[in-house]
């Protein structure tokens, strides 16, 4: 067992499993429904507002995260069971590198364990992909991210986009990277470059566009994420603070986003 602060990462591990194989009876290895414009077909959380709810409650900010990792599985298993092909949670920022040393080192520890975990949902048909840099990740986290995506990489009930150390500029930098790199080797004509050729050239640029992005603790912006990808996204922001974030209010969220009008600038 490791410690940091009063963070108790391996019981946060054990009853993380114990929720997700008490559900594996539930949904398992099933396909996404019928195609449907009233159900995204890629959903992304930014999950926000673990330190708040940790202060308010007069609890270190490692205690929120371990309380914000406890929320994971009652969003997965709802997404899941809505038939959500694409689910991205916003774990951890390029930007997140500014914050204090230990809870930074607490945060790679536990997505090291994380993974671990994520990748019992293989079971029950989950692909995890994860979408981010590489640049200072500890080698036991970079480690357990690549594992659970390659032990799941051949499931298609749902796709897992776990967004570690991610950020929506970083991604297009390297985009513009890559497309620069083969104009110069005379692989590429740079007057064939549009759209759809630049999403390719994104970090798992199969993934498709999102359709709905949800933020949760009160803050009304996206923070860097996933910009190429939010184009079009139907916003939703809400004032629940992560960890208290529900099933039940993420239904009623889906419920929300099957009443608009999405109209991608037609009339």
């Amino acid at each position: 067992m490791f410690e940091v602060g009063a963070w108790r990462v391996p019981s946060v591990k054990r009853r993380l499993r114990a929720s997700v194989a008490g559900k594996a009876a539930v949904v398992r290895q099933r396909g996404p429904r019928e195609e449907s414009s009233a159900r995204p077909r890629h959903l992304a959380i930014i999950m926000d507002g673990n330190g708040r709810w940790a202060s308010s409650r007069g609890l270190s900010r490692t205690r929120g995260h371990e309380a914000g990792v406890l929320a994971l599985p009652r969003v997965v298993d709802t997404a899941l069971e809505e038939g959500v092909e694409h689910l991205s949670l916003f774990f951890f920022s390029t930007e997140n590198w500014n914050r204090p040393r230990a809870e930074v080192a607490a945060l790679m520890r536990l997505t090291a364990q994380l993974a671990d975990v994520f990748r019992a949902y293989g079971e029950r048909g989950v692909r995890l992909r994860w979408l981010g840099s590489e640049a200072r990740l500890p080698r036991s986290t970079l480690a357990a991210l690549r594992r659970a995506e390659a032990e799941t990489a051949g499931n298609r009930a749902m796709t897992l986009a776990f967004c570690f150390n991610h950020g929506g500029r970083e991604e297009i930098a390297r985009a513009a990277t890559s497309l620069a790199r083969a104009s110069a080797d005379g692989a590429l004509d740079p007057g064939l470059i549009d759209e759809a050729l630049f999403t390719r050239h994104l970090p798992h640029g199969d993934l498709p566009d999102i359709d709905m992005l949800v933020r949760t603790s009160g803050e009304q912006r996206i923070s860097n994420f996933m910009l190429w990808r939010a184009a079009y996204a139907e916003l939703f922001f809400v004032d629940t603070l992560w960890p208290d974030f529900t099933a039940e209010e993420l239904r009623g969220l889906l419920a929300a986003f099957a009443g608009r009008k999405r109209r991608f600038g037609a009339r």
